[in-house]
């Protein structure tokens, strides 16, 4: 890439994060209702240390740090670059405040910038595309706790981002038919892939046949209606004990008001419109939808290869495979080696992308991943069914 492309796309990436707080209070950007909600200021700060922390530090010499204590505020799990402070424990942190963290990043943006002008080479560019891509990930991270912030409150407001899903087309959701035999997923080493989506391999897959759309909140409800919450019969033994113990009955953002349904999203709280892709689940209870319709959720190397013969990015879709490494998998040294390797464990795989993914961000190798528990994230079901041999 021309270090012309890669300013304008540097550029580019730090004024979307900025247009996402558009809107917020000086009092929402703070706010940490949740563990695994980030507050708003932290994440514009943690993807500014991102790049004053393997991009500068690493280029520059004599760099001069914006301030020494942000490395511990805004280190997010990096035990390779030094201490950090407990996630849950990132709101309790009123300082610095929102214009100093605005200050940080016009001075690493500054800093990067005279590199560009300079038409150096001598920082690392892939790198510099990593933190693109890191923060692109933090710009729908920042999505999801900015609606969580706003919509648990009392009275939740209209959301100040103009993102919101698009309603399905009405038609019945057919079934596309996949032959088994010998298929190659995973990244080709050619352009941008995260480390944990290759190397490419072969799987074997049986025949199966994949749902051409999500489910929709409409088919969902008929779950619901139906006892769906309420039938163990459903449910794996953890995700049962969970929906109890968290009085869980629906999606995170539906809300039940003199017998409808209710919905929040871009314009505040709504009726629930029938047509939109289910979001906002967890694996379990895209589990128990699927156990409940007797289909299962594809895998992911299922998803990945029928992933052309249907549209997708609406909502990411929960797959029935654990994140693990690909066969041939070699984890990175030094920090950059923590980005994915060391989570490999007790999280679920999902597809796709979502109406929040920062645009050309997602391809059909990506490899999202969460704990089975987690619903604050644009999280829905495709189904699949395996065929008679």
């Amino acid at each position: 890439m021309k270090i012309s492309d890669l300013k304008e796309t540097f550029q580019r990436c730090r004024a979307h994060t900025l247009s996402l707080c558009e809107g917020l209070l000086l009092e929402d950007v703070n706010a940490q209702p949740k563990h695994f909600v980030s507050p708003p200021k932290w994440h514009l700060a943690h993807t500014t240390w991102f790049f004053e922390q393997f991009v500068l530090l690493k280029s520059v010499a004599n760099y001069t740090v914006f301030n020494p204590q942000f490395s511990f505020l805004f280190n997010s799990y990096y035990h390779h670059a030094g201490n950090r402070g407990l996630r849950e424990l990132r709101g309790n942190n009123t300082r610095p405040g929102l214009k100093e963290v605005l200050k940080y990043r016009e001075y690493v943006d500054s800093q990067l910038f005279a590199l560009f002008e300079k038409n150096s080479t001598n920082f690392n560019i892939d790198v510099l595309l990593l933190g693109i891509q890191h923060e692109q990930q933090h710009q729908e991270l920042l999505y999801y706790d900015i609606k969580y912030i706003l919509g648990n409150q009392y009275f939740p407001p209209r959301l100040p981002l103009e993102i919101a899903a698009k309603s399905i087309a009405k038609e019945s959701n057919s079934y596309i038919n996949i032959s088994g035999g010998n298929y190659s997923i995973g990244a080709k080493p050619e352009g941008f892939s995260f480390d944990h989506e290759k190397p490419e391999h072969l799987v074997y897959l049986a025949p199966y046949s994949i749902a051409s759309q999500p489910i929709t909140n409409g088919e969902y409800l008929d779950f619901i209606e139906d006892g769906g919450y309420s039938n163990f019969r459903y449910w794996h033994d953890e995700g049962y004990r969970y929906i109890q113990s968290e009085e869980i009955l629906s999606p995170l953002y539906w809300r039940l008001k003199n017998g409808k349904w209710y919905d929040y999203g871009a314009n505040g709280l709504e009726p629930l419109n029938l047509d939109k892709p289910v979001c906002h689940i967890s694996y379990f209870e895209a589990y128990a939808f699927a156990q409940w319709r007797g289909m299962r959720l594809p895998t992911e190397a299922e998803w990945e290869v029928a992933s052309s013969k249907f549209n997708w990015g609406q909502v990411w879709e929960w797959t029935n495979s654990a994140f693990l490494a690909y066969p041939g998998y070699q984890q990175e040294n030094g920090a950059l080696g923590e980005y994915n390797g060391k989570f490999m464990v007790n999280q679920m795989v999902l597809r796709g992308g979502s109406y929040a993914t920062p645009k050309n961000h997602t391809r059909p190798t990506y490899r999202n991943f969460f704990h089975a528990n987690m619903r604050w994230m644009t999280s829905g079901i495709r189904l699949a069914k395996s065929q008679t041999i």
